[in-house]
């Protein structure tokens, strides 16, 4: 009896703690984050970079406490240790997992991009908010132009069977079978972002489940379009595909970023967005207005895109004269090196 009402005091002191802690968290943040500290946000390479969970070392769960807020409960653990979690019915029940909600269709949004906001801050992690690194090795084809088709994702080599896991907390969209992506998985996170795990070998998971970061999905394959067992990694916003590698730096399985500055002109194919340095600094403070130049230019850009079929006999310094541009600059707006082979019809960008 003496051990229950021991246990009993230490779970209530334990609990009045967490909400203490919470409340003043809470207290930290007011007055609101200001627009100029947001921006400060903007990625950069050595910004808050958080370390993968590994799955399975956690120890298991003895006890839960409720918290300040109804999504996030406490975790006590039997080695002592404790940490945050989203109560899944509660996170699940927002806007975000209703609202262009499909579970057979690959991409259910029809958003015109001018229509999505100048800014869109997805939080990615935090104390309650873990991140994965779904498959820790180097990139072997990234995100961009390839074979003269835009590659939507990052390619990631593993072998048939291995485990593939959720890099973030959220609700399973989709999972089935499509012709080009083979068995896939899309997630979809409560910060809006949809994450896809593509050509596994079996899937572990139904649309509508709820899963953590480091969740199993499903194991490693080549189905569909495939020339190899890989894993087919996307992020994608609204629909709109831009670079995984801007989040994770899967070599070293970190996530680049607890909080990543989306800015819409990043999901434009016509993008020039490469986070390289701390000499962005004065991207983060771009006015609106000048956030408007930059799309207008790029809209030029776009209706001023002229191409060409290739022909019998053409190579690339022949198209490069007549077109009066430079080889590497058709290599460049093509995804392509000098020493591609160009195959008759293909249509090739020159302006």
């Amino acid at each position: 009896m003496e051990f229950v009402r021991s246990r009993f005091l230490f779970v209530n002191i334990f609990a009045a703690s967490a909400a203490f802690f919470l409340c003043s968290e809470a207290l930290a943040q007011d007055p609101p984050m200001t627009m100029k500290r947001a921006r400060e946000l903007v990625p950069r390479p050595a910004l808050d970079p958080v370390r993968s969970l590994i799955p399975g070392k956690q120890a298991p769960a003895v006890d839960t406490l409720d918290t300040s807020d109804p999504r996030v409960k406490l975790i006590l653990c039997g080695d002592g240790t404790w940490h945050y979690a989203k109560d899944p019915d509660a996170a699940g029940a927002t806007d975000v997992f209703t609202e262009h909600w499909s579970t057979n269709v690959l991409d259910p949004y029809k958003t015109p991009l001018q229509d999505l906001p100048w800014r869109i801050t997805l939080s990615l992690a935090d104390s309650a908010s873990r991140f994965a690194c779904p498959r820790q090795v180097k990139v072997f084809s990234p995100f961009g132009m390839r074979r003269h088709r835009r590659h939507q994702g990052v390619d990631l080599p593993l072998q048939r069977g291995e485990p593939v896991y959720a890099a973030f907390d959220g609700k399973v969209r989709y999972s089935s079978y499509s012709r080009g992506y083979g068995n896939i998985v899309i997630v979809r996170h409560e910060c809006g972002l949809e994450t896809a795990y593509a050509h596994l070998s079996e899937r572990k998971v139904s649309a509508g489940d709820w899963v953590h970061a480091g969740d199993v999905l499903g194991l490693g394959g080549s189905t569909g379009r495939s020339s190899g067992p890989h894993l087919h990694f996307e992020t994608r916003y609204h629909g709109y595909a831009f670079d995984p590698q801007w989040l994770i730096d899967f070599e070293n399985g970190v996530l680049r970023h607890g909080v990543f500055v989306l800015k819409r002109k990043y999901l434009h194919e016509y993008s020039r967005y490469v986070p390289e340095s701390e000499d962005e600094e004065e991207e983060i403070y771009l006015t609106e207005e000048q956030e408007r130049a930059e799309e207008e230019r790029i809209a030029r850009e776009m209706a001023a895109a002229r191409y060409v079929t290739v022909k019998s006999g053409d190579t690339l310094s022949r198209i490069a004269i007549n077109n009066h541009t430079t080889v590497s600059e058709l290599c460049r707006l093509n995804g392509i090196t000098p020493k591609t082979t160009l195959r008759i019809g293909r249509k090739l960008r020159v302006h």
